[in-house]
């Protein structure tokens, strides 16, 4: 019918009773189409490639290149330790809207969703910082010096210090991006600390 209506340029013409012309200004009506609705023989099954899991799934080992820059074994975040945490620095005040793609964006990081240590490596390098209105430019207390926002963050775990972010309203809006929960707390982050959360990404950070 698409092409009948295509055909005649009209979306009353009626291919059962209408006619159309030919460049001779001969009418002709358009033949009915042919062709079997179902194949005769039926559907190629294909080949199938499943493959039942083991009932023991203790014994099933991941194997991942230990080179690999796209695919990376997670390992367990430690548990709190039930104390109370004092003297944290501040990583980094973000100014005004801090959506998940200032906390990790998306573009060609994209390619390392299956490395969180090489995804974290755009760690709030959009989030904009209060101290000196600029992108990815952080103090670090332990040496004076400013650097990337990633780079001070790992500074400070090599260190064992631990900190905190500190954000504005609705931190975090934006796609559900569970990484953007994740890179903090792999770079040592202990707390983020704002006016409100958007919903999704404050359950992420609480999982």
């Amino acid at each position: 019918m698409v092409v009948a209506l295509t055909i005649a340029g009209s979306l009353h013409f009626n291919p059962l009773t209408d006619t159309l012309k030919d460049k001779d200004g001969k009418e002709f009506k358009l033949a009915p189409p042919t062709g079997d609705g179902l194949p005769s023989r039926g559907y190629d099954p294909g080949q199938d490639t499943y493959q039942a899991p083991p009932k023991d799934r203790a014994s099933v080992n991941v194997d991942v290149a230990p080179t690999s820059d796209r695919l990376q074994i997670l390992t367990p975040f430690q548990p709190w330790d039930g104390k109370d945490a004092e003297n944290i620095p501040i990583l980094i005040k973000c100014k005004g809207k801090t959506t998940t793609d200032h906390i990790s964006m998306a573009g060609p990081w994209l390619k390392y969703r299956g490395h969180l240590d090489n995804i974290s490596n755009n760690m709030l390098i959009g989030a904009i910082n209060e101290a000196n209105d600029e992108a990815n430019k952080i103090h670090n207390f332990t040496n004076g010096e400013w650097g990337a926002v990633p780079a001070v963050a790992r500074d400070y775990k090599a260190k064992g210090i631990k900190w905190v972010v500190v954000g504005d309203w609705n931190y975090g809006e934006g796609s559900s991006r569970e990484h953007a929960a994740l890179e903090p707390r792999h770079l040592g982050g202990l707390a983020i600390i704002t006016r409100s959360f958007a919903r999704i990404h404050e359950t992420n950070l609480k999982k």
